[in-house]
């Protein structure tokens, strides 16, 4: 009887959770159903017409079509950032899991130390930098910052160091295998599921990076996603004639969310069909 109520319990907690994390997802998907008279005078959480089509045709027509610029830079910045990060997050995974060097145990205290820093509290002396590099107002100014991700590099460490054994590794050193092709055969294979997982979250942080495009671009044509919509909706509040209505922004936000949901459901299956690669029987 007590292993049923814990079920229920369990089951009841499950349920809440899910209806916490969809609600605004609904409430989005309704809103963006809605003419800008109906998003405040109807009902929040249901539908009051159907103008979808109509928000999507002045979406895309706004400021004559600038959306789809900021849809294509917010791409451009998540691809870019998060291959990059990806890449280099394995490289530094690897080698402070599997080499022995001078330092290693300092640098990845250090490198601890900044998973717990705030993004924010390191946008101010990177813009002094980019500054300095004459980078602001270009897109390097956003990708550059993003290639570091010291989350991804400890969860990878932590992934090599369990996952892959020393065994594999020394019998291609045996075999005449030089350090970076021991990586790039035996290694890397193994760690496709740890991969994703950082080249997923790296994509998601720049895809929803705000502050520090914000901070480091002026020019309307670079703008990604996140800081094109604030400056509508800033425009909207303020009441500047020809700028896009409520309805129109958050149709925007809705589409902005849908490459999202269509990169996990295309990667998931690597989570689920490897993650017992590299294990040691």
């Amino acid at each position: 009887m007590n292993l049923k109520k814990g079920n229920v319990a369990a089951h009841l907690a499950m349920g809440l959770m899910a209806i916490y994390f969809l609600l605004p997802f609904w409430w989005l998907l309704v809103a963006a159903t809605k003419d800008n008279d109906a998003l405040f005078q109807s009902s929040s959480l249901w539908f009051d017409g159907f103008n979808l089509v109509e928000n999507l045709k002045l979406l895309f027509s706004q400021e004559n079509g600038i959306f789809l610029t900021w849809l294509r830079n917010s791409a451009f910045y998540a691809v870019v950032s998060g291959v990059g990060a990806t890449a280099i997050s394995a490289l530094a995974g690897y080698a402070f899991a599997k080499l022995r060097f001078p330092g290693r145990n300092a640098l990845f205290s250090l490198l601890l130390g900044l998973i717990m820093v705030p993004a924010t509290a390191l946008v101010l002396p990177t813009y002094l930098l980019m500054s300095q590099a004459d980078l602001i107002d270009t897109i390097w100014a956003v990708i550059l910052p993003s290639l570091l991700n010291p989350f991804g590099v400890y969860l990878l460490r932590v992934y090599v160091h369990d996952s892959i054994p020393e065994e594999m590794l020394e019998a291609a050193r045996i075999d005449g295998a030089g350090e970076f092709r021991v990586f790039t055969s035996v290694a890397l294979p193994a760690m496709k599921p740890a991969l994703v997982t950082v080249l997923l979250f790296s994509m998601v942080a720049s895809w929803n990076n705000f502050f520090l495009p914000l901070v480091m671009l002026s020019n309307d044509d670079l703008y990604p996603l996140t800081v094109g919509l604030r400056a509508w909706y800033m425009s909207a509040i303020m009441g500047n004639g020809g700028a896009a209505t409520f309805n129109v922004i958050i149709t925007g936000a809705l589409v902005a969310i849908v490459p999202l949901i269509v990169a996990f459901l295309m990667l998931q299956r690597y989570w689920r069909g490897g993650l017992t690669i590299g294990s040691v029987k």
